[in-house]
């Protein structure tokens, strides 16, 4: 074997020789499937002179070596005609720069010491890039002799290495996942809407005679979004040393210690770190934030928000507002008109700077009730921040304890608040003072509270942070509290991850379902059986759900009927239990079986897909005479590990007995009349919207309603937001930053009318998205990347209509998907500072047709009267 020769345990040089190598350094850029031949990239080459300066004369396996690139060269990575080739006619001068190139030739030394990079030594003030470059070029040299694992210090940073060894080939894993090098990342919250990232790192040196005879290197990082795998990118990194020939050179250097042999050479050497420094490139012609802004205004204007035009301009403002100041930041918000102004603080919110944060809390007044659009629209996109700091909760906590003009605005602090605990315990920062504080405040005060008010925000915050602290608190006002408070804490307890839901939830819930202590409102009891069904039910449990059917109020028992078709048809997992009881002719008879109303719980598919698959659901509880209770509208998306749920519109009714001069249904008799809507967007609950209360509201909104439907959530949300900045061994940065934005549009109205004895509810949810995808590699004298958007748009309408002249009263539901078009574009380039740009794009159209999701087969018949029945008359809505 090779390594038998001295007594090295690394390379081992000879003395009196200069060796001759050849080094190239390519990095490709595309998509992740994509074969190497057509990608965008540049190769770096050069000749590297090794020669041996200093052996210590006490040790052989401490030696000091110089090395110097030659003759250095930029081209294409890949053959290109010469109309697109950016480096044709340019010298090499020219392309990096005299002053660059001449610090990239000057020597470098390493001192090696058992095959490990002791020290590296360098010019101090040679520009960051050309010392990576060289950096990445010294790293090679570090080397082990024998199979094992090791951490080491490179170029990359402090790794785990591991080495197989045989014969004269040396094979050197690192684990990329294990580097520690301070790089700017951050990730989405949500593991669906968050990017999946891999990178791999292997070298291979093939020696001779205890020396290097080649070494390659390659690096490959790979980059998709986790609900759509098609979109993706990746970043390949090769370096390649190989011995061309072997003279004679200098004599060696005497000296005790290598610092004499430093000096003598060149007092200017000093000891720098192997590990990458940071380096940008500045940006030469970028325009300041306001003349962007300018350039993309109109597409912020309100009537466009549905359209992903503006999700664009509003993820390259982002973009820009992290690279700018608080006083830019401040300069825009100050001088914009009042339509405008709600998107530039969904924007300057979204970018989660310091400086954002600093500017828009100095802009907006808490104290001042008149802004409180742009308050909601601050704390919303707080809420839905995708990688929210301790600093912003802690300052939002302050808040919230000081003075807020508008009561509205107070619920809506703590309910964010709510939100920011559960992400930052996500990301295990639950023991972090301002979480613990916070999640105090919150529990503390619930616990004092007296006001329903208060109560109701409080449990709205804790449907928000999901705390496992809070599950006896939610129990006991699901138990105690009166209708829609109790109604509230159910559906609290309905978010948590059934793994939470404990023995004591499960039987507090078979108390409120049964009613064994209190008389308890329809709405609550169906939140109850769905909590027992959804958290892997007992035979018992399912079997007293079942021989309950009959014997509750008319409506809920079809209801009720209708959730355990639903587990049958979707295969839910509580399906095989339900299967089981219905063996057993006491739960599963014609008349159990065969009750009437308009009751419906359904759940379907949007879409199943390799990557995510997507369900709706609908279900609608009525009273006994007709008037809606609740209509549930869900979305939800998931993948094999991870749900989120995307969208959730309620519409609560209650008390409107009176207006038809109809009976309430038992426990319902003293309801004050109410009716509003409540929303869940990507796992956040939003402040509830409330139609009208109590009687008297009731009927002057009927006299003077418009018929508008009211808005629940306007404006635009950064859904994906993925960032990570990579070194590349071979000394160039990359990074891979992916941006998803949504324009959202929900809206809701529930409208009667007494002449023609109907009621009719409507949400409508118009959605544009926008994602955009860069990865880059940035060397300071050439920049190579692919770009890749995606854009849709899209809108869905639910709509129900009662008629409730007769009975059994007719019910018609609709979900409508209106045509989606929806487009992709890809773009690789390489570009020079000078301006000199080489691009290819690829990009296609289509139309996603919209349709009518189907429900259950008694709906259709329905539908098919209502709408005859209308097209006879026409109505006045308000």
């Amino acid at each position: 074997s090779a390594f038998q020769t001295g007594h090295t345990t690394g390379p081992s040089l000879n003395n009196d020789k200069l060796y001759k190598f050849a080094y190239s350094a390519e990095v490709y850029v595309d998509q992740v499937k994509a074969s190497l031949q057509k990608s965008a990239g540049y190769r770096i080459s050069s000749g590297v002179d090794v020669n041996l300066l200093w052996r210590n004369p006490d040790n052989d396996d401490d030696q000091l070596i110089k090395i110097t690139m030659k003759d250095v060269q930029v081209e294409n990575v890949n053959e290109r005609p010469a109309a697109k080739n950016i480096f044709k006619g340019k010298s090499t001068e020219k392309i990096i720069g005299k002053e660059y190139l001449e610090a990239l030739q000057r020597p470098v030394m390493i001192e090696l010491v058992r095959g490990k990079v002791k020290t590296f030594y360098s010019y101090q003030n040679e520009p960051g890039f050309t010392q990576n470059i060289k950096r990445g070029l010294a790293s090679l040299f570090q080397l082990q002799l024998h199979s094992g694992s090791s951490t080491e210090v490179d170029i990359s940073g402090k790794c785990s290495t591991t080495y197989h060894v045989r014969q004269d080939q040396v094979t050197k894993i690192k684990d990329l996942d294990s580097c520690e090098i301070e790089r700017k990342r951050f990730t989405s919250h949500n593991r669906i809407l968050d990017v999946g990232t891999k990178g791999t790192s292997a070298t291979v040196y093939v020696l001779e005679d205890s020396f290097i005879k080649s070494i390659k290197a390659e690096e490959n990082f790979v980059f998709v979004l986790n609900y759509r795998r098609k979109t993706g990118a990746k970043i390949v990194s090769k370096q390649r040393l190989e011995l061309k020939s072997v003279q004679a050179g200098m004599g060696l250097i005497a000296a005790k210690q290598v610092a004499g042999v430093i000096k003598t050479l060149d007092p200017n050497y000093v000891a720098m770190p192997l590990e990458a420094e940071p380096v940008k490139s500045e940006c030469k012609k970028c325009p300041s934030l306001s003349e962007h802004w300018q350039s993309i205004r109109e597409h912020m204007h309100p009537d466009r928000l549905s359209k992903p035009e503006a999700a664009k301009s509003f993820l390259s403002f982002i973009q820009n507002i992290r690279k700018a100041t608080k006083e830019e930041i401040l300069k825009i918000i100050k001088s914009e008109s009042k339509e405008f102004l709600p998107q530039v603080v969904d924007a300057v919110t979204s970018a989660q700077t310091p400086e954002s944060l600093e500017a828009i809390l100095e802009f907006l007044d808490f104290k001042d009730a008149s802004t409180f659009i742009l308050q909601e629209r601050f704390l919303y996109a707080c809420g839905f921040a995708s990688h929210p700091s301790e600093t912003l909760l802690k300052l939002l906590t302050e808040k919230f304890k000081g003075d807020v003009a508008n009561e509205d605005i107070r619920e809506t602090l703590v309910i964010v608040m709510g939100a920011l605990i559960r992400k930052l315990c996500d990301r295990e920062g639950c023991k972090l003072p301002a979480v613990a504080e916070a999640k105090r405040l919150i529990l503390n005060r619930l616990e004092k509270a007296t006001k329903d008010d208060n109560v109701r925000m409080y449990l709205l915050a804790l449907k928000n942070a999901l705390l496992p602290e809070a599950i006896p608190l939610l129990l006991k006002y699901a138990e105690s509290g009166e209708g829609p408070i109790s109604s509230l804490a159910a559906t609290a307890l309905q978010r948590y991850d059934p793994s939470f839901l404990t023995k004591e939830v499960k039987e507090t819930m078979n108390r409120i379902y049964h009613q064994t202590r209190r008389v308890h409102e329809k709405t609550v009891r169906t939140t109850a059986a769905a909590i027992i069904l959804n958290s892997n039910p007992s035979y018992m449990e399912v079997k007293n759900i079942l021989l309950s059917i009959g014997e509750l109020p008319m409506e809920m028992n079809k209801y009720m009927l209708s959730m355990i078709q639903d587990i049958l048809h979707f295969e839910m997992p509580s399906s095989k239990t339900v299967r089981q009881v219905l063996k057993d002719m006491r739960a599963h008879n014609y008349d159990r079986f065969s009750k009437t109303g308009s009751s419906s719980a359904y759940t379907g598919y949007i879409t199943r897909g390799p990557d995510v698959s997507s369900t709706y659901s609908l279900d609608i509880l009525y009273s006994g005479s007709g008037i809606l209770r609740r209509s549930n509208v869900n979305i939800h998306v998931f993948d094999r590990n991870t749900e989120l749920h995307a969208i959730q519109v309620v519409i609560e009714a209650q008390g409107l007995e009176s207006i038809i001069a109809a009976t309430p249904d038992e426990g319902e008799e003293n309801l004050d009349s109410f009716a509003g809507m409540s929303a869940i967007l990507f796992d956040f609950q939003l402040r509830p919207v409330t139609f009208f209360q109590g009687y008297g509201d009731l009927m002057s909104k009927m006299l003077s309603a418009t018929g508008d439907p009211m808005n629940v959530v306007k404006g635009l949300v950064l859904l994906t937001d993925f960032l990570q900045e990579i070194q590349l061994q071979s000394g160039p940065t990359a990074s891979a930053e992916f941006m998803g934005g949504l324009a959202i549009d929900i809206s809701g109205g529930m409208e009667f009318s007494l002449w023609y004895r109907e009621s009719k509810t409507n949400v409508k949810n118009r959605v544009a998205i926008f994602i955009a995808g860069n990865t880059e590699v940035d060397s300071f004298f050439v920049k190579t990347g692919m770009e890749t958007t995606l854009e849709a748009e899209t809108s869905l309408d639910f709509i129900s209509t009662v008629q409730f002249s007769q009975y059994p009263f007719l019910v018609c539901m609709q979900m409508d998907r209106v045509d989606s078009p929806f487009r992709t574009q890809m773009t690789k380039y390489e570009s020079l500072p000078s301006g000199r740009r080489y691009t290819a794009r690829r990009g296609k159209a289509a139309t996603l047709a919209g349709n009518e999701y189907p429900l259950h087969q008694e709906n259709s018949n329905m539908c098919k009267r209502v709408i005859g029945a209308k097209s006879d008359s026409a109505g006045s809505w308000f």
